[in-house]
């Protein structure tokens, strides 16, 4: 609920008091803040592409993002929800990463959210390559322990290492793994597709507990029952929540850096992260947006908006939205 110490002022600047041209390019027109103190929810971003292995670009993601969130509103016509009636949010800006080494990069993304964590704000970030993930949730087991964590990629993730390098955004689930990060028994991961180099890129993960969902599984179904049943093994549990925008078919995103064919609709996008209404989510990521293989801003678009819905999804505005059914 709104923090008694956060500023007054809480909603995204409306079309119909300044052009969406215009204004601030902050999240959603919000407000900017320096730090995550008063906040209960923060747009973050974190530009960086150091650790991405085909095409770059996703440095610039945050910011086009951004941009394109200029056409989102308040209200969640579809779901009811109202996260700026329930919380205080705002933009607080992005990391400042060492653009040079990788390495002191993730420890500095790691620093960055345990300070706002310790601020007891949930943060939703602006990637970015999918590096990011594994500092994030080193942060969010220090401040919550090993958390569930719900992956919607057409990657694993999983490879011990790229091209000699343990850190890269291949890699991330590893190392959480390795760090102790993670409950491996409510692990979920949706939407694997592609070729591969042998069964294991998807089956390492399948040996320790997780549960791998493959794109073929999501083919011509509602992915609601599959998150009801999610919803049931995680419990309370508290979870976080990366979404790679490859995870969509390149019909719907082609702005990433390593598309895959054969993926999830943006309207099963949206059913799991809707699905998650109902858990504890204490922080989500939307990474591998490039705009520059994104010239209509559709990539971005959609992240944009998935980033909305995570933030309708927060266990404050879920109880908000209950309360005023």
């Amino acid at each position: 609920m709104t923090s008694p110490t956060a500023p007054a002022f809480n909603q995204p600047l409306g079309g119909n008091d300044m052009p969406r041209f215009g204004g601030p390019t902050t999240m959603m027109r919000l407000p900017a803040a320096a730090t995550a103190a008063g906040l209960d929810a923060c747009f973050v971003g974190i530009p960086m592409d150091i650790g991405a292995s085909n095409r770059s670009g996703t440095r610039h993601g945050p910011r086009q993002i951004r941009a394109e969130s200029v056409m989102l509103r308040p209200y969640n016509m579809a779901t009811g929800a109202a996260p700026f009636e329930a919380m205080q949010v705002a933009d607080i800006g992005d990391v400042a990463i060492n653009t040079f080494d990788l390495k002191k990069s993730v420890d500095i993304i790691t620093a960055h959210y345990d300070e706002v964590l310790s601020l007891n704000a949930i943060p939703l970030t602006l990637g970015g390559d999918h590096t990011l993930t594994w500092p994030i949730l080193r942060a969010m087991a220090k401040k919550h322990g090993p958390v569930a964590l719900i992956h919607i990629d057409a990657h694993a993730d999983i490879n011990d290492e790229m091209f000699g390098e343990k850190i890269a955004h291949g890699t991330p689930f590893r190392r959480a793994f390795e760090d102790g990060c993670l409950q491996n028994d409510k692990v979920f991961q949706i939407g694997l597709r592609g070729t591969g180099y042998s069964p294991d890129d998807f089956n390492w993960g399948r040996k320790n507990g997780w549960t791998v969902i493959q794109a073929e599984e999501c083919w011509y179904k509602s992915l609601a029952p599959l998150m009801a049943q999610i919803r049931e093994k995680i419990g309370d549990t508290p979870v976080y929540l990366t979404y790679d925008i490859d995870s969509l078919d390149p019909a719907f995103a082609p702005g990433t850096g390593t598309q895959e064919i054969g993926g999830l609709t943006i309207w099963q996008g949206l059913e799991i992260i809707r699905g998650c209404a109902g858990l504890n989510l204490v922080g989500c990521d939307l990474v591998e947006v490039s705009p520059p293989y994104d010239m209509g801003g559709t990539t971005a678009l959609v992240g944009a908006n998935l980033l909305y819905e995570m933030l309708c999804v927060l266990p404050a505005a879920v109880a908000h939205r209950l309360k005023n059914v």
